[in-house]
């Protein structure tokens, strides 16, 4: 009985708070885009247009723009080298859809310069995605069975899941503050509009940080539960 309430315990004390502010990320994100949504450029750049010029200007005219669907599913696909940019973006006019197509160039001007947090990012992609997927299993398989060699190869895998959080945060940031600076010295924006795309990407790098410390968290109660199980 002692070991249930001990592990309930652990997930008011170490998941609990991240999931708190994981929901709070996502609800920011959700009213900021919304706000800047309905927000029109002044130059009247539609998300596409934008991508495209900034990719010219780089003298990335080999990365294509493709429509994807959905909503926020914007995204730098570097194995294709296309970016792809979703409904709410790829012809919209609006400050938050200049501010995403942007930022998802970013990504791909990273990986044509060789930015070195891309390279790591996309090196322990493999590591993981196997991870995400059996990482838990073999832990708790581990603790049933006592297989203590099992549990340490959990916690390993899901510590790969951490590192992939905390290399995809520079990722993310860098990417932003390319955007941010170019669509204000390229005027896509101006003015105020800078002001309302920078809050836009603000709110979304709020969901990585918060994508970050769930990961630590849920190391941190895999170590906890481990540690009592081995005392």
């Amino acid at each position: 009985m002692g070991y249930y309430i001990n592990y309930y315990m652990d997930y008011f004390l170490y998941l609990l708070p991240a999931l708190i502010v994981t929901i709070v990320a996502q609800v920011m994100v959700s009213r900021t885009y919304s706000k800047y949504s309905k927000v029109r450029s002044g130059r009247g750049y539609t998300g596409a247009m934008a991508a495209r010029a900034i990719l010219d200007s780089n003298g990335l005219q080999n990365v294509g723009i493709e429509h994807i669907s959905g909503n926020l599913t914007d995204h730098y696909d570097p194995r294709t080298n296309v970016v792809r940019l979703s409904d709410s973006v790829y012809n919209s006019d609006s400050v938050a859809a200049i501010g995403v197509a942007a930022h998802e160039v970013g990504h791909a001007v990273q990986q044509n310069r060789g930015y070195l947090p891309m390279k790591i990012r996309a090196a322990i992609i493999p590591a993981t995605q196997i991870g995400s997927k059996i990482a838990i299993p073999l832990f708790f398989i581990g603790l049933i069975l006592s297989f203590e060699y099992l549990t340490t190869i959990g916690i390993i895998l899901f510590s790969a899941t951490v590192l992939f959080q905390l290399v995809t945060l520079p990722v993310e940031f860098n990417a932003s503050r390319r955007a941010l600076q170019t669509i204000e010295q390229d005027h896509f924006l101006e003015g105020g509009e800078v002001t309302g795309a920078k809050k836009v990407l603000s709110a979304a790098a709020m969901t990585y940080v918060a994508g970050l410390l769930m990961a630590i968290m849920q190391l941190l109660r895999l170590l906890a539960i481990a540690g009592r199980r081995n005392d």
